[in-house]
């Protein structure tokens, strides 16, 4: 579904950590474009 995709990716501080996604992404075939880590408190 994500393979040739290009994905924007937001993380949270006290959840999911944007390199965590990033990671998943890139095994699925996505292309991340932008990764961030946030504190959405």
């Amino acid at each position: 579904m994500f393979k040739g995709k290009k994905v924007i990716v937001l993380g949270e501080r006290d959840g999911v950590p944007g390199p965590a996604i990033a990671a998943c992404m890139e095994a699925v075939g996505a292309e991340v474009i932008f990764t961030a880590t946030e504190c959405f408190v």
